[in-house]
C-alpha cells in the first residue's frame, strides 16, 4: 500500500470530522442565538445568530468537496465561503442602521450570555485546528472556513460584552455601537478570506 493514498485518506477523514463538528455546533449555536435574540430583542445577538448561520453554510460548502454528485472543486468552495462573509457584513450593516433608527432597548439575556461564552471557548479551538489542517493539506476552502470560525469568536466576544453592559446599564445605543464594531472586522476578514480563496495563506 502506498503512503500517499493513506495520507490523503486520513486528511479527508480529518477534514470531514472537523466540518461535521462545526455543522453540529453551528446548528446548536444558530438556534439558541436566534431564540435569545428574539426573546431579548437584541440586535447583536441577531447578528451573532446570522454569523452562525453563515458559518453553517460555509462548513457545508467545504464538506461538499468530498460529496458525490454534488462535489465541487476546492477553488470554487473557497470562493463561495469567502462570499458568505461578505453577505454577513451586509446583514450586520442593515442591523446597525435598524438599531440606530428603532432605538430598541434589549432585555437581559442569560441564554445569550451562555451561548456566547460557549462560543468563545469552542470557536478559537476549531479555527486553530482548521487553519493547521488547511496549511498541511493546501485546502483553500478549509482555510477560508477557518477565517469564519475565528470571526465567529470575535463576534462572540463583542456580543458578550454588549450583553453584559446592557445587563448593568441598558441603553439603546449600546447595541448600535456593538454592531458598528462588528462591521469593519467582518470586512477585513472577508477580504482576507477572499485572498485565501485564491492562494492558500494559512499560516
Amino acid at each position: 500500500m502506498s503512503i500517499e493514498p493513506t495520507y490523503e485518506s486520513a486528511a479527508v477523514r480529518r477534514t470531514v470530522t472537523l466540518q461535521a463538528l462545526t455543522i453540529g455546533w453551528m446548528l446548536l449555536e444558530c438556534g439558541i442565538s436566534l431564540i435569545a435574540a428574539v426573546r431579548a430583542r437584541s440586535l447583536p445577538m441577531a447578528a451573532f445568530g446570522a454569523d452562525s448561520f453563515v458559518e453553517l453554510l460555509s462548513a457545508g460548502v467545504v464538506a461538499l468537496q468530498f460529496g458525490g454528485r454534488l462535489r465541487i472543486a476546492p477553488r470554487t468552495a473557497a470562493r463561495a465561503a469567502s462570499v458568505l462573509l461578505v453577505i454577513l457584513a451586509g446583514t450586520v450593516l442593515m442591523l446597525s442602521l435598524l438599531a440606530a433608527r428603532l432605538r430598541i432597548v434589549p432585555e437581559q439575556s442569560y441564554l445569550g450570555i451562555g451561548i456566547t461564552v460557549a462560543a468563545l471557548a469552542m470557536m478559537p479551538v476549531l479555527a486553530a485546528l482548521k487553519r493547521t489542517h488547511a496549511h498541511a493539506t493546501g485546502d483553500r476552502a478549509l482555510a477560508a472556513d477557518a477565517v469564519q470560525s475565528a470571526t465567529c469568536a470575535y463576534l462572540a466576544a463583542i456580543t458578550l460584552v454588549s450583553l453584559l453592559v446592557q445587563a448593568v446599564h441598558p441603553r439603546w445605543w449600546i447595541d448600535s455601537i456593538a454592531i458598528g464594531l462588528l462591521l469593519p472586522l467582518l470586512l477585513v476578514e472577508a477580504r482576507r478570506a477572499w485572498r485565501e480563496g485564491v492562494v492558500c495563506a494559512c499560516g
